[in-house]
This record gives structure tokens, C-alpha cells and sequence, in this order.
């Protein structure tokens, strides 16, 4: 099978021959059936779907397909019966009551191959250009895909690329993240990335290359996940945990507010701007985790409730942020759901700025942790 991935100048090519099903070492194998397993893997069991049937009937029948599916990407990827259960779908005796019935549920061979099918080991040659600065635009998804999302911002960072002579090379693929590949990149891109996508050898090749001075960009849902089964990726690289998004109406005007940090990201846009956008709220504030905040809403210009009335507004809310973990860099913004942010200019400038600080071009680089001043 021959895959071939979109590029600015280069080409990717994948190869056949990977490890596949339960062989793979993907993070779920083995865990046990419970309340805190994606729904995905609850509804593929059958004797764990009888179990939720009998104890939660009312719950089953009201689940949306996106919940109940069994298929990837879909949001039974990031969802988990807990999750269902804090957004008020079920008392808290009846989850405890459905993590006991599950728990002595068997995990057989079929759960193994069929937790790792969302998997992959395919590792693509790439043709790496040779630029000043180079990109690796990472769109694995097997949570939530918005497509039109997802091929906005594409396009938007092919476009950064040409416009400053950067490469950038695209890819769906897991197998990307070993320390051979990841070394020729400055600085991988994740594209909305949503649900565990990656093999634990996967993830401690990441977490390498970020460690030795590696750059990472995070988009929108790169951080908008219900579940986390990496908790560095969430604690570490992100450092705030999402808990959900306005949705009467989903989509609202809000005032974005620049702030001045070290590496003069978004300095061109100070004050801020307007715009619409579907606005993420997170448990904590990343400032509390120790990254520098780049950009806040200003939640008295929308308003910030979920499903059934839930307050979502955080008083300190920071929609983009830097952090240094070791020699690395890493950059989120929770700005661009919809695909027209992905054509504001000063949505781009903002992106642009931090693509350059990640990839270590910035005025300021990071150094055990801490940022210190380019030579």
C-alpha cells in the first residue's frame, strides 16, 4: 500500500510491513474494563455492553452515535462513561455501580487488536527540504475530526511556509515519532489533534525530541480532549486540561487580549482583537501551571456556558500560552475551530510568531526549563 501525504516541497511515502493489532504496544492493551475506558472500547465488547444496557438502559438509548460509535475518529475516543456522568447523564451511584459490573469483565485477545486499531507503526520516508526551517505537520486523529477545521489550518501553515521559506511536510501517521525522523524537524505541528494517537514507544520519542531542545505548536483541538490517557502530553507539553466550550450559541464574538512576554509572540497585535470563534474553557489556568500566558479572553465579551447552563467562565483565562520543558519549547492556542480563523491575519501573525519562537528562531530560547536570550 503506498500512501502519499500532502507537502509544501517534499514528498511522503509510507511502506508496508508494520506491526499490527494486539502486537503493537498501544497504552490501553491490557487495562481493564472500567468507567474511565474510552466509550469506544466499552461498546466494541459485547459482555460490557450488556452490562452498560443493564445497569444504565435509559443512558444507552439517549447516547448520540458520535458517543456510541465504535469507529475512529468519532467522540467516542475522548469520552468515557465518567465524563458522560459529569456532564449530570447519570447519578454517581449508578456510576459506581457500572465501574464494578465492568471491572470483572475479561480483557480477551479481541480487545487487545481491537484498543490497538487505533494505532499505527508506519514509518514514512521523508524527503526533508532543505530550508532555514523545517516542519512537521502532524493530523492523526482518532477523538474529534472537524475536516473543514482541519484542512483550514493546513493550508494556513502551507501558506506560512511559502510566505517565509520554511518547509513543511504533512502526515497522519504515528509511525512518524521515532528519533530519526523527529531530528529533522525544529519543531512538529499538531493539527487538531484529538484521542491517544500514539504507541508508548511513540510517545517516549516525542517526549525525547521535545526534551533535547525540540518545538512543539498545538492548534485548538490538539488541546481539547474530554480524557487523557498521557498524562505528560496533558500536564507537561499542554499544561491545562480542557472541560468544555460554550454551546448556546457554540460560536461567539469575544475580545482576544495580547500580553507581553519574553518572546515578543503576538507583540504586533497588542492590544488584541474581536472574533468569532468557538471558545475553550480549561479546569485550571495554564499561568497556574507556570507557562507564560501569550494571549487571554476577556470573558465580559461572551458568554461563557455549556450544556444545560454550565458555567465554563475561569476569571483568568488564557486562549494561548508558551511553556519550556527542558531545552524544548511548546506553544498551544485554543483559538480555531471554525476555518475562517484560519484566514484572519492576525490569527496567522500569532501563529506565525510562535511557529518561529518554537522552532528556536525567536528573540528567546529555552534552557533547563527556563528562557534565556538567542545570540
Amino acid at each position: 500500500m503506498l500512501r502519499i501525504a500532502v507537502s509544501l516541497v517534499s514528498t511522503l511515502l509510507f511502506f508496508t510491513g508494520s506491526v499490527k493489532g494486539a502486537d503493537l504496544d498501544c497504552p490501553l492493551r491490557d487495562v481493564p474494563f472500567s468507567v474511565d475506558l474510552p466509550m469506544m472500547d466499552i461498546m466494541r465488547n459485547d459482555q460490557a455492553k450488556a452490562a452498560l444496557q443493564r445497569v444504565a438502559p435509559d443512558l444507552l438509548s439517549r447516547m448520540p452515535p458520535s458517543i456510541a460509535s465504535t469507529s475512529a475518529p468519532a467522540l467516542s475516543g475522548i469520552m468515557s462513561l465518567r465524563t458522560l456522568a459529569d456532564m449530570g447523564a447519570m447519578p454517581a451511584a449508578q456510576l459506581a455501580e457500572l465501574d464494578s459490573v465492568l471491572r470483572v469483565v475479561p480483557v480477551v485477545s479481541a480487545d487487545k487488536s481491537s484498543r490497538c486499531e487505533r494505532y499505527d507503526d508506519e514509518r514514512p520516508r521523508l524527503a526533508v527540504p532543505r530550508t532555514e526551517i523545517k516542519l512537521l505537520v502532524f493530523e492523526k486523529m482518532t477523538g474529534f475530526r472537524d475536516g473543514p477545521s482541519v484542512d483550514a489550518a493546513r493550508a494556513m501553515f502551507m501558506e506560512l511556509g511559502r510566505r517565509n521559506g520554511w518547509g513543511v511536510v504533512v502526515t497522519d501517521r504515528g509511525g512518524v515519532m521515532t528519533p530519526k525522523l523527529l531530528k529533522q524537524f525544529d519543531a512538529v505541528i499538531w493539527n487538531n489533534v484529538s484521542g491517544d494517537v500514539l504507541t508508548l514507544a511513540q510517545r517516549r520519542a516525542f517526549e525525547q525530541y521535545i526534551r533535547n531542545g525540540g518545538g512543539f505548536v498545538g492548534v485548538h483541538g490538539s488541546g481539547g480532549d474530554f480524557i487523557y490517557f498521557w498524562e505528560w502530553y496533558a500536564d507537561r507539553l499542554l499544561g491545562a486540561r480542557f472541560i468544555g466550550h460554550p454551546s448556546n450559541p457554540q460560536f461567539q464574538n469575544a475580545t482576544v487580549r495580547i500580553e507581553a512576554n519574553p518572546a515578543s509572540i503576538g507583540a504586533t497585535l497588542v492590544p488584541g482583537w474581536t472574533m468569532n470563534d468557538e471558545w475553550y474553557s480549561f479546569r485550571t489556568s495554564a499561568r497556574a501551571a507556570g507557562s507564560q500566558v501569550v494571549a487571554t479572553l476577556d470573558e465580559k465579551t461572551y458568554k461563557p456556558l455549556g450544556r444545560a447552563g454550565h458555567n465554563l467562565a475561569m476569571g483568568d483565562h488564557p486562549i494561548a500560552w508558551m511553556r519550556c520543558l527542558g531545552d524544548g519549547r511548546s506553544f498551544y492556542s485554543a483559538i480555531g475551530h471554525r476555518p475562517e480563523t484560519y484566514v484572519d491575519p492576525r490569527h496567522q501573525r500569532l501563529l506565525e510568531d510562535a511557529i518561529r519562537w518554537a522552532a528556536g528562531k525567536g528573540a528567546m530560547l529555552c534552557h533547563d526549563g527556563g528562557q534565556t536570550p538567542a545570540r
